[in-house]
């Protein structure tokens, strides 16, 4: 097992650097250097003294949230909710903005270190991108053998404590009601092609309509970026190709609400017309008219068990603690069966 003397040694300082860089001291260390122990650290798996951490954490209060876009509705449902916990716990929550910027979160999760964050929580999809999960990883080892905690939001192959929702059956329920309803003509209007998210809840999409002898064809696919205006563009790409679809199944309620504005605008009733269901239940998904049918997903109960994973000591040679979230069909106006 490495000692602090191996990293110096590694690093080229003095082990009192060392020490004073992983285990968070507020003496200011030059950045090229505190890289360059941060690079050994990781090298060589180094583990602080367990009473060294103990002492480092002992004035960390924040929590470090790495959201997409606190202004999109999931992400604020969330927010809310590991908000509430990290309130109860006497913690500061420190939100940052990545916009879906793999280079951001890099750079936040250096920066909540650096600022001694007690925990790091991670609420966004993971990405389809081996080279930088494996960058984040390694960044992420080193934030947790400083004595940080971490917990992720998503289906993600990271360190640290998982909440993960059931994203893969919320899509086969969407799936599943528009074939019992009798629609053979559906459209698709999905995420950012490269988030696991979008991966999975078009999965779940596709085994329900094998499970109804049906298929999905690339062409009724059509991604936007999980807000209104793209939903609206996805809608009107995907009817503009095929005029017949009976169906539109939007991978998220602000896609959803997109298109039922687009439909509204050429005079297309919903769902007399045509059927619109949206995913993850947010709350404009009764304020719409019609009402929206959508999958629910425990949002703010999603965020609330992060924060709980993350104030909870390390689990004990086990591996990481994963909680899973189920997903949940609810039907609104805006579905219906197909017009004849």
């Amino acid at each position: 097992m490495a000692t602090l003397a191996d990293v110096a040694r590694r690093a080229g300082v003095s082990p009192a650097t060392v020490s004073r860089i992983v285990n968070g001291s507020s003496k200011p260390v030059a950045e090229a250097l505190r890289l360059r122990v941060l690079a050994a650290v990781e090298e060589l798996q180094y583990v602080p003294n367990a009473h060294a951490q103990l002492l480092a954490r002992s004035h960390r209060s924040a929590i470090g949230v790495i959201v997409h876009d606190v202004s999109d509705p999931y992400f604020a449902e969330i927010t809310r909710g590991l908000q509430r916990v990290a309130t109860e716990n006497g913690r500061l929550v420190i939100i940052c903005n990545s916009y879906r910027q793999p280079d951001k979160e890099l750079e936040y999760v250096e920066l909540l270190r650096a600022h001694q964050a007690a925990a790091i929580i991670l609420t966004g999809s993971g990405y389809h991108d081996d080279a930088f999960t494996t960058t984040l990883n390694s960044k992420l080892r080193v934030y947790q053998a400083t004595g940080g905690r971490i917990a992720v939001i998503g289906r993600h192959e990271y360190v640290g404590d998982a909440v993960v929702p059931d994203n893969e059956k919320g899509g086969y329920l969407l799936g599943d009601e528009l074939y019992t309803l009798g629609h053979r003509r559906i459209g698709v209007i999905a995420g950012p092609k490269q988030l696991t998210t979008t991966t999975d809840r078009i999965v779940g999409l596709r085994r329900a309509a094998r499970d109804h002898r049906r298929q999905i064809p690339t062409r009724r696919i059509a991604y936007g970026d999980f807000d209104r205006t793209s939903g609206a563009a996805a809608a009107a790409a995907l009817l503009d190709a095929e005029p017949n679809l009976t169906a539109i199944a939007a991978l998220n309620d602000s896609m959803a609400v997109g298109a039922l504005a687009l439909l509204r605008s050429r005079g297309i009733a919903v769902p007399d017309e045509i059927t619109v269901v949206g995913f993850d239940d947010m709350p404009i998904a009764s304020d719409v008219t019609p009402t929206l049918t959508t999958v629910r997903l425990p949002l703010a109960e999603m965020g609330a068990c992060a924060v709980t994973l993350a104030l909870q000591p390390p689990a004990d040679g086990d591996g990481p603690r994963i909680e899973q979230m189920g997903a949940e069909l609810i039907r609104r106006e805006s579905s219906g069966p197909p017009r004849p």
